[in-house]
């Protein structure tokens, strides 16, 4: 390991600021920061030697690879966080605009939708990693709600109840049970479980986690979050009796009044399923 691939995760571990989520995406932006600027030629680099000069290549760096608004704003937020844990923070500005990289999109324009299939799933030897990426699939639940997934306390008659610990923004939820196959999940989900969640009894989340990302890796699924855009998908056409329009469906515009109804009651719901407080954002998983 390089010399700041080091401290940077010293430093980390030494401040370990947000969620088990949030410390792990922080942990992999900075290693990936600290291989770019090695691969840009500065080879000797401390994590207290950072530098505007830095920021600058880092951000050309970006542009030219044409990464997405929301992928650079994560890695500038690991890289404040970098500054400000070693006495910099002034040397990265505060406003996003001043790098010339846009506001976020919410209207998705290529669907991210991913499906499961046994041949990957084949791929993944840890049962509790197996059965977290089926949740994650059978009823759009984020990485960690689908790890902290404890069945004793979230498996109810006609739904399962997501406890505010285990999501994103501390809002609990629900979402229903529709289907044969979803039973039959949540019963071998229990099976496993036991009485706790789906982490094995000697590990914790942490540890978990880490092994979840090096399952899936290694299985070449590359992008687990496509999971809950394919649930996102499928609700709609169960709710509405169409496809969405990144899955091929008629735009919004298109729609007559009565379908708008529709397409307006499905986008809350799923909204509401999703964990989500606000209808705008289901644009990124279904289109406009």
């Amino acid at each position: 390991m390089k010399d700041l691939n080091y401290q940077l995760m010293k430093l980390c571990r030494d401040n370990r600021d947000g969620s088990f989520s949030t410390q792990a995406t922080r942990r992999r932006i900075l290693d990936l920061i600290a291989n770019q600027l090695h691969e840009l030629g500065y080879r000797r680099m401390q994590a207290k030697s950072l530098k505007p000069k830095h920021i600058d290549a880092l951000v050309s760096l970006w542009k030219d690879r044409g990464i997405s608004v929301g992928t650079f704003k994560n890695r500038l937020s690991a890289l404040r966080w970098w500054a400000n844990k070693v006495g910099k923070a002034d040397m990265i500005q505060k406003d996003n605009n001043a790098y010339d990289i846009g506001n976020r999109s919410y209207v998705g324009k290529v669907s991210r939708a991913q499906n499961l299939d046994e041949k990957t799933l084949g791929k993944v030897s840890d049962a509790y990693v197996r059965l977290s990426l089926r949740l994650q699939s059978a009823f759009g639940l984020r990485r960690e709600e689908a790890i902290k997934f404890s069945p004793n306390y979230a498996i109810k008659d006609d739904h399962i109840k997501l406890k505010a610990s285990w999501t994103k923004g501390g809002r609990a939820r629900t979402v229903p049970i529709r289907t044969d196959e979803q039973r039959r999940l949540l019963k071998n989900v229990r099976n496993l479980a036991k009485g706790g969640a789906l982490i094995p009894p000697n590990k914790n989340y942490e540890k978990q986690l880490h092994r979840y990302e090096r399952q899936v890796r290694d299985a070449g699924i590359k992008n687990p979050h496509g999971l809950r855009h394919a649930y996102a998908q499928r609700r709609y056409k169960e709710l509405t009796g169409w496809k969405a329009p990144l899955a091929g469906g008629p735009a919004s515009k298109c729609l007559r009044s009565d379908q708008r109804a529709l397409d307006k009651g499905a986008r809350e719901t799923i909204s509401r399923e999703l964990g989500h407080d606000r209808i705008s954002i289901t644009r990124t998983y279904l289109g406009k």
